[in-house]
């Protein structure tokens, strides 16, 4: 992807953040929108567009870098009030409520994790740290394998996602983690 911002000149900035805010707009508008039209509204040609952000992946998990944060909170709190293998499940489900309300990130992260690009990012980098230290305190606590990564967790709930992810189905997506769930623990 780009530089870190801070190395950024000045109007490249102001380019990414338009391109950051209009997106923004767009996405929760709810409606499809191309690229090159998100390029044209913000003011910038689609060079600028893909010099910063070259997949379509990139630029939904720059939109929603400060929005999964709150989640991390979520899972800490979960594990400190339930078993860590049902602090994971609780977890998850509230990641699909989370995905569920901001279009774009449910398609992207399935895209990444098919490329072997899950964890690349800043919402699949957090996704992955906020796994990790779940599976961790599962672990610890004998509940589930130490020998689970967190970027394979995090693939299976993106596909998950991507056949479970609706509102409507949350009963469908939570059967489908208890068995998740389950496979993780130790034998």
């Amino acid at each position: 992807m780009t530089p870190p911002r801070s190395t950024l000149r000045a109007d490249a900035q102001r380019n990414r953040e338009q391109l950051i805010a209009t997106a923004a707009e767009a996405f929760a508008s709810g409606r499809g929108i191309s690229l090159d039209a998100i390029a044209k509204r913000a003011g910038v040609g689609n060079a600028t567009l893909y010099r910063h952000f070259p997949t379509r992946e990139d630029l939904v998990e720059e939109v929603y870098r400060d929005q999964i944060r709150p989640l991390r909170e979520d899972a800490r709190t979960l594990l400190a009030t339930e078993p860590p293998a049902q602090a994971l499940h609780a977890w998850m489900l509230r990641f699909a409520d989370w995905a569920g309300e901001r279009r774009g990130i449910c398609e992207a992260l399935v895209a990444m994790s098919a490329s072997g690009r899950f964890g690349t990012g800043p919402v699949c980098d957090e996704v992955q740290q906020i796994l990790a230290m779940v599976l961790e305190a599962g672990a610890t606590a004998g509940e589930l394998r130490s020998d689970i990564d967190p970027v394979e967790v995090g693939g299976i709930l993106a596909g998950l996602l991507s056949v479970a992810g609706a509102p409507e189905q949350r009963p469908q997506l939570s059967r489908m983690l208890d068995v998740v769930v389950d496979g993780l623990r130790p034998r």
